[in-house]
């Protein structure tokens, strides 16, 4: 999946030139880093929004078409309203081939009706990993299994296998850092409890 949006660059600045480009169905944006300058950009509403309801858009290289001229980017921050469905303001990083990015990936957990059937609760305690790794090794997101984990257990980071050229950020901090990602945990009452409730029924 590639995404592709068409910027102008946005001469107006202030609240009230924002204010006037929502109304006209298009969405402030800035575009940073590199060390290049700043631009600021306007995109149509309804492409950013069509784009944006896809978990990839946070997650992929982006092309931006400005003014004629091709950008690789990434989401850094989106700003939406707080309860209509409107993006009101976009961050976006350049990439450079060569060097490395942070970003915050999704996890996605994988057979977890498996682990329900062994009697316990699954908890998330992590949704995202954040990593570090060159734009050509960002991963859409994480995969976690958690076929194999037993009652009262729990996976954390170290026990997670990242994509090749692909770090994690809180691991890299040292000892400590090592913060759980999901748990089966015990059902309420315990086991021990719930083999009684059992064998009463019976």
């Amino acid at each position: 999946m590639s995404y592709e949006l068409d910027a102008s660059v946005r001469t107006e600045l202030g609240k009230g030139a924002s204010r006037r480009l929502r109304h006209a169905g298009q969405v402030p944006a800035v575009l940073y880093g590199s060390e290049k300058e700043a631009i600021s950009l306007t995109l149509a509403h309804n492409k950013v929004f069509q784009a944006q309801e896809d978990e990839g858009f946070y997650t992929h290289i982006l092309t931006l078409n400005v003014d004629g001229e091709k950008h690789e980017a990434i989401v850094k921050d989106i700003q939406r309203h707080p309860f209509k469905n409107q993006v009101m303001h976009l961050d976006f990083q350049r990439v450079d081939a060569a060097h490395k990015i942070h970003k915050a990936i999704p996890i996605h957990f994988l057979n977890e009706e498996v682990a329900a059937k062994k009697g316990g609760n699954i908890t998330h305690n992590a949704n995202e990993i954040a990593v570090t790794c060159l734009p050509a090794n960002l991963p859409e997101f994480i995969e976690v299994d958690v076929a194999g984990l037993e009652v009262g257990q729990t996976l954390h980071l170290s026990d997670v296998t990242l994509p090749a050229g692909v770090t994690s950020d809180e691991l890299a901090k040292g000892e400590g850092h090592d913060v759980a990602v999901v748990t089966l945990a015990a059902p309420k009452g315990g086991a021990a409890e719930d083999e009684a409730a059992e064998e009463a029924a019976e």
